[in-house]
């Protein structure tokens, strides 16, 4: 079973490939056409060169800027989130049994 191992490997390599090439918009790929990257994995995928080379220099790569990125918003707890604290105030359910009360 072990004699398998490399080249299930190799399999699951090119098939990852084959499929980020495939699921990757036309924007964010370098170089060449998607269409001729996608003709590269699939020719030269048996010996690693095709997908190595998408993964290498084929596609935008993103890199986490510092201070959480452009265009993310962070995640904040919500008990340091001023709106969801204002939110809490809007609702509080004691002002709600004191009205409650007063009517009655």
């Amino acid at each position: 079973m072990l004699r398998y191992l490399p080249f299930l490997l190799v399999l699951a390599v090119w098939i990852y490939a084959f499929i980020d090439v495939l699921n990757t918009p036309e924007k964010e790929v370098r170089h060449l056409p998607k269409v001729v990257w996608v003709i590269i994995v699939l020719l030269f995928g048996e010996v690693l060169l095709g997908p190595i080379a998408w993964f290498v220099t084929g596609k935008v790569r993103h890199t986490p800027a510092a201070g959480g990125g452009r265009g993310r918003t962070r995640w904040v707890a919500p008990d340091d989130n001023p709106e969801f604290l204002k939110s809490l105030r809007d609702e509080d359910p004691d002002e709600k049994k004191r009205d409650k009360g007063d009517e009655g």
